[in-house]
């Protein structure tokens, strides 16, 4: 928010400087941005008065004009349409600077100029401007334009957090300058306006939980042709706001001192009577900017007695607008609720000044006040006489003041400061606080505009502000260091990290809210949770899984031709129940080659048992027995390169190759190897116990076996070690054969024991019997059959 530095010091005015003003507002919560100058520097421009004007003889569209400053008379060609003897203007003399020029003697068509007549726009007092800049007849002849128009002033640009929305306006920012400085409030003029006539208007309040009060007056007979003065044109430019009509700048002028929206109608427009009411569905409205919006059934609209006239709390209709001709207007000032008005012009795609209040708050006291400063303003502009105030009010729905208890010890705890009580008393009471005394503090009251105040710490958040926290000494407090437990059964995320960075993947990080497309896609059998008010489509449910978020990043890889891509994730997986279960999860993506290949190595491309060892390697570090790997049947898996991953025989994950199908509908043309876990089970970890290295020889014994061609080679291997016996060490795989020799749907298994004992050499005798118990074992539990060669 702009606001103009001399409109505040109206207000307020502090013994400060610009600079210390400034400080004050940002270290007391109201951050300017900026600081800027209210117009450019103008040398040797003064107010005159156009002594005469005649025709150029040698140009049609140019003047000859004699112009007084006062002192002398000059001769001035000028070519503006709205020159005129007797007007009084903004005069530039010779030698005088304006932006980017100065002023020089000149010859227009054989005419000598000595000076300019200046437009607001040559003046940078507007954007634009048709014509010379016309002054009061009032203004005194020779005083400089800049003493005059009092452009020795500062635009101080504000930015205020949502929660102060009673600082959006002249009034709001002074009250918090005055507070400060302890300096009087010079409010303005709000005192009733005489009663001219009669005339009234119903006004029904038919959505009372949106709009509790409207207030409304008729003004009949102003002058059309009435023009906002220039001390209001130039207040409103200083604030940001383009001067259109009286009744107009009259509404944003009272907007931007009081802080209240306002809005007027031609009231020859209207019909019957107001409506405050929800639009119905598919109703349309033309607005002020010439657009047209189609309501839905919870947009609150101003209605007459025929239809919609304005968007409530956001911008006027069309069709009710006031236009050149208007005499008779209808003047609005309404409360909205905040939280019914929140969102709802993003909704249409705008942002007015009215909506941008409307959601922070506006004081539901305000309306009344404002519509007399309003009605006194516009008809000591315009002329017309006034109606009675309207002031349709449900009492039930208008939002309640709250009173807060503050207990002193509170203040020192939270500030960190000793605070006399009687201070503390003080800056409630400028704030404009009602404060009971209490036995142990304060019963306060805060007033109708502060709509930030509901709990004790909100005041001393005040108490903290007036103070200045930059007034707040640093201190020193005595720390209680405590040591952190620290138990070897238990695996740090970060060692995971590192096992997986140092196996050349990057970390990762994704949005918790992906598409639910993609969801689908890599999660087909998990229903989701839909976002209330998703940041856009792609992005409107929560994830169930990593994979989706690292998808999109891998495909974001491929589209830039990263071929060779690995990245892995922690994070939070969201499944939707009665309590929202959140767990953790760690997943990793790769494709590409295995290596990066060289001059002497073909870059060979990665295949699943690459991917199961990254995974094998996290696991690894958890020294359980109890994880294991079986076949998947995983949908999104390639069938015949998927497998699960079992901890103590419940599934916590999966590893494997991305179905083609899959790839098709994510549209890459590589294979793609995924893994993805819970990460609560892999964080416990077994203690290492040390056993006695054996002093005597260990023996190999080799054996092949046919089994079923589906039976995983797991359970052969788990099978033998059902046996528990003490001098088997060690179980594995060395060669599978499927081919002729082997039928029967059927493959050949050889697997390699290693036999050891701690106390004595083994005799084959012990061998044989422990090979004989295996073969017997698998026998039992796997139908395998000692293969003869």
């Amino acid at each position: 928010m702009e606001i103009s530095e001399n409109w505040l010091r109206e207000w307020a005015n502090p013994p400060n400087d610009s600079e210390a003003l400034v400080s004050q507002l940002t270290m007391a919560g109201l951050e300017v941005e900026g600081v800027r100058s209210a117009a450019p520097k103008l040398v040797d421009v003064v107010v005159a008065e156009v002594i005469a004007v005649d025709k150029h003889p040698n140009a049609d569209k140019l003047n000859l004009c004699e112009v007084s400053d006062g002192s002398n008379r000059y001769p001035v060609v000028c070519g503006a349409a709205n020159v005129r003897a007797g007007l009084k203007v903004s005069f530039a003399r010779v030698g005088a600077e304006l932006p980017g020029m100065k002023i020089r003697k000149a010859k227009l068509r054989g005419i000598e100029s000595q000076g300019m007549i200046c437009s607001a726009s040559e003046l940078q007092l507007a954007e634009s401007s048709e014509g010379i800049l016309e002054l009061p007849e009032a203004a005194p002849v020779g005083l400089s334009i800049v003493e005059y128009l009092a452009l020795d002033d500062n635009i101080i640009d504000v930015d205020l957090t949502p929660n102060r929305g009673d600082c959006l306006s002249i009034a709001g920012v002074a009250r918090e300058v005055s507070a400060i400085n302890k300096i009087p409030l010079t409010a303005a003029d709000l005192s009733v306006v005489e009663q001219g006539i009669d005339d009234s208007f119903t006004i029904e309040l038919e959505a009372p939980h949106h709009c509790p009060r409207y207030v409304g007056r008729i003004i009949k007979g102003i002058d059309p042709q009435a023009m906002t003065p220039i001390w209001m044109r130039e207040k409103l430019r200083r604030c940001g706001l383009r001067p259109i009509s009286p009744v107009v700048d009259v509404t944003n002028y009272v907007m931007m001192e009081l802080g209240q929206p306002m809005h007027g109608f031609d009231f020859d427009k209207l019909n019957g009577g107001i409506k405050v009411r929800l639009a119905e569905k598919g109703e349309k409205l033309a607005l002020l900017d010439q657009s047209e919006v189609e309501c839905r059934e919870d947009s609150l609209l101003i209605a007459d007695h025929k239809g919609g006239v304005a968007l409530a709390g956001i911008m006027g209709g069309l069709g009710s607008s006031v236009q050149a001709d208007t005499r008779n207007i209808f003047l609005e000032a309404a409360h909205f609720s905040a939280i019914e008005l929140a969102g709802k012009a993003r909704g249409f795609g705008m942002h007015t000044d009215a909506s941008h209040r409307f959601e922070r708050g506006v004081d539901a006291e305000l309306p009344p006040k404002a519509m007399e400063r309003a009605t006194e303003l516009l008809i000591s502009i315009a002329g017309g006489k006034a109606g009675p105030v309207i002031d349709a009010v449900a009492d039930g729905h208008m939002p309640d003041t709250p009173c807060v208890s503050l207990r002193y010890q509170r203040v020192k705890r939270l500030l960190g400061i000793d605070v006399e009580a009687t201070e503390v008393s003080a800056i409630l009471q400028r704030l404009n606080m009602q404060v009971v005394e209490q036995d142990d503090g304060w019963r306060v009251t805060p007033p109708s505009y502060r709509f930030d105040i509901n709990i004790e710490a909100d005041l001393i958040e005040e108490i903290g502000r007036l103070i200045g926290y930059n007034n707040i000494p640093g201190s020193r407090e005595s720390s209680h260091i405590k040591m952190e437990s620290f138990t070897e059964q238990r695996v740090s995320v970060n060692r995971i990290r590192d096992i997986l960075v140092e196996r050349d993947y990057f970390e990762a990080v994704t949005y918790s809210f992906v598409s639910p497309e993609m969801q689908a896609i890599l999660d087909p059998e998990q229903s989701t949770l839909s976002l209330a008010n998703p940041i856009s489509s792609d992005m409107s449910v929560m994830r169930t899984r990593l994979l989706p978020g690292l998808i999109q990043a891998l495909q974001h890889n491929l589209n830039r031709q990263q071929s060779r891509v690995r990245l892995f994730e922690t994070g939070l997986c969201f499944i939707p129940c009665e309590d929202l279960e959140q767990t953790p999860h760690i997943a990793g993506v790769a494709t590409g080659s295995r290596g990066e290949g060289g001059l002497y190595a073909a870059a060979e491309s990665i295949d699943f048992f690459d991917i199961k060892g990254d995974l094998e390697a996290i696991t690894r570090l958890t020294n359980q027995s109890e994880i294991a790997f079986t076949r998947s049947e995983n949908p999104i898996l390639h069938p015949g390169q998927g497998a699960d991953l079992l901890f103590r025989g419940e599934s916590i994950g999966f590893v494997g190759c991305l179905h083609p199908s899959v790839l098709k509908k994510l549209d890459i043309n590589q294979s793609v190897f995924v893994f993805e876990i819970e990460l609560s089970p892999i964080l416990e970890s077994k203690l290492p116990k040390f056993s006695e290295l054996s002093r005597f020889p260990s023996i190999r014994r080799d054996i092949s076996v046919t089994v079923d061609k589906n039976l995983p080679v797991r359970d052969l291997i788990d099978s033998i070690f059902s046996l528990k016996n003490e001098i088997l060490q060690e179980v594995f795989v060395f060669d599978v054969y499927t081919g002729k020799e082997v039928r029967n749907n059927r493959k050949s298994v050889a697997l390699g024991l290693i036999l050891q004992d701690c106390s004595r050499t083994l005799v084959d005798e012990n061998v044989e019997n422990l090979v004989e118990k295996v073969l017997v074992q698998l026998k039992e539990h796997c139908n395998a059959v000692l293969r003869e060669s």
